[in-house]
């Protein structure tokens, strides 16, 4: 468990000290998506929900959830978030909706937990605002597309990293 910066040498969970890194600026981005069956997409589309926008509230509700990542993820540190955006894209091929999620700070520890956060949220948020239509509809492929700054350096998902 050496490797681990958040286990101690007896394998106890713990918040790591970043009080001596240097502040960088830091930025991820995250995606996924919401397959469901073409009918239900045209609703959503078309306004057809019986919960609302099911866009907009999902935008909102991955908004507030990158803002809320340390609330629910252990040992992640509240951050001060500088930016923060939620887009949704419709899919036909899918089909479904296409979600990215873009977070950014001058800070001294990554922002990739809440880019994480921002999408998964988003991702749930349409299950339960187009439920009605459609039970079967999947959530999947939430993952980090890109990260920079800090010690580690920056990381994009390409050929190397699928």
């Amino acid at each position: 468990m050496s490797g681990l910066t958040h286990i101690g040498a007896t394998g106890e969970a713990h918040m790591v000290d970043v009080g001596d890194k240097y502040e960088t600026h830091r930025a991820a981005v995250a995606e996924g998506q919401v397959r469901m069956d073409a009918a239900t997409l045209d609703a959503i589309l078309a306004g057809n929900a019986k919960k609302g926008d099911v866009l907009g509230t999902a935008r909102l509700a991955g908004i507030m959830a990158a803002k809320k990542t340390s609330d629910l993820i252990p040992l992640c540190h509240p951050l001060l978030l500088t930016k923060i955006t939620v887009e949704i894209e419709p899919d036909a091929a899918l089909p479904g909706l296409r979600v990215v999620a873009e977070v950014r700070l001058k800070g001294q520890t990554g922002v990739e937990m809440e880019a994480l956060t921002a999408v998964s949220v988003a991702c749930l948020t349409i299950y339960d605002m187009a439920k009605a239509l459609d039970k079967a509809m999947t959530i999947s492929d939430v993952r980090l597309v890109e990260k920079s700054g800090g010690k580690s350096g920056d990381f994009r998902r390409g050929k190397q990293n699928p």
